[in-house]
């Protein structure tokens, strides 16, 4: 399975090194960097986005709300 995420790149969901290589998260513990399908999936289900939604400066503040990534792109 294949799909676009932000920023154009491809994903691959069945190959997580190329995924983790991409990857902007900046949580170390999470067991879901590079497994962007799961990631996806997780986040949804908490009502939140990926990291791959935003930026470096707004991804390190680890808000992963739909309304902060709304406040950011409304500036």
């Amino acid at each position: 399975m294949k799909a676009a995420y932000p920023g154009g790149k491809a994903m691959d969901c069945k190959n997580h090194e190329n995924n983790r290589a991409t990857c902007n998260c900046t949580y170390e513990p999470c067991p879901r960097k590079g497994y962007c399908c799961e990631c996806l999936a997780y986040h949804r289900r908490a009502g939140e986005l990926p990291a791959c939604y935003f930026n470096a400066n707004e991804e390190r503040t680890y808000d992963r709300s739909i309304s902060f990534f709304v406040r950011q792109r409304s500036r």
